[in-house]
Formats: structure tokens, sequence, C-alpha cells
């Protein structure tokens, strides 16, 4: 047990999170069109392992964590791709652009899910998930990883 998690859950938390934070690196350069390799080598990496250790979690069905892990794995193998066998050549730029955000937004949708089932005050105010704290929260992450990715696209043009 560490800090009261089992050995797999702190890796994957920890995973994770180095995963957002280096994503979101990642991302905020994209807009000054740098290219960023070694963080975006961190953030691929650890956002891969984030979601392959995510089904060593034990389920008897299919919960809405192992489908966004194999999303997110589809969303980082066109990133993957386009970003090292394609080198973001024409319509590879926008391909690997769009999935790296993608794969950024599901990382911040669990962890605000996350927050939801674990802060007291945040699940006090959506104890199942289903209610208008929650949706908004997430309706406002969508919105903005949208805008997120428009200006990405739009912006992002390395040499």
């Amino acid at each position: 047990m560490i800090l009261g998690m089992t050995t797999l859950t702190f890796a994957h938390v920890l995973l994770s999170l180095i995963g957002i934070l280096s994503g979101l690196i990642v991302l905020f350069g994209m807009f000054s069109s740098k290219r960023m390799d070694g963080m975006t080598g961190l953030f691929l990496a650890t956002t891969v392992l984030t979601s392959v250790t995510g089904f060593f979690f034990p389920n008897s069905t299919i919960t809405p964590g192992i489908v966004l892990g194999v999303l997110s794995l589809i969303a980082l193998a066109i990133a993957i791709y386009a970003r090292y066998s394609r080198k973001m050549a024409g319509g590879a730029r926008s391909a690997y652009v769009i999935t790296a955000v993608i794969s950024e937004y599901f990382n911040v949708f669990v962890l605000i899910a996350q927050a939801f089932m674990k802060v007291p005050a945040l699940h006090a105010m959506a104890p199942t998930g289903s209610e208008a704290p929650f949706k908004i929260a997430q309706a406002v992450c969508l919105v903005i990883f949208i805008i997120l990715t428009v200006g990405a696209v739009k912006k992002f043009h390395p040499a």
C-alpha cells in the first residue's frame, strides 16, 4: 500500500497525473508551434500506460472506464502514427493534434469524474455522477477542449 492505495492504483494515478501535466504542456506548446519532442514522448508514453494499466483492475463487466480506455488507445495509436511514422506531413499534422488533444481530454474527463467520486465536497454535490454539477463540469471541460483543439490545429505548424 502506498498512500492508502494498492501498488497498481498508485502507479495508475501517478501515470495519469504525469500524462495530464505533460499533455497540458504539450498542448500549450502547440499554440506557439513548439514540437516539444521530449515532453510529447512523455505525454504519449504515460497516457498509453495509464490506459493499459486501467485494464488490470478487476472488472466482471465492461465499464465506462474500459470503453474510455479503448477509445483513448485508438486515439493514441493515431497520434503516435501521425507524429512518428507520418512525421506530421500534410493531414497527419491535424490528425496528430486532434487525437493528442482527444487523449488529453479523456484523461481530464476521468480526473473530473474521480474528483467527484473521491473529494467529499464534490461527491456531496453529485453522489451518483448524474447530477447537474457533474454534468456542468464535464460540459465546460468539453467546450474548453473543443476550443483548444481548434486553436491548436490552427496554430501548430512545426518546422
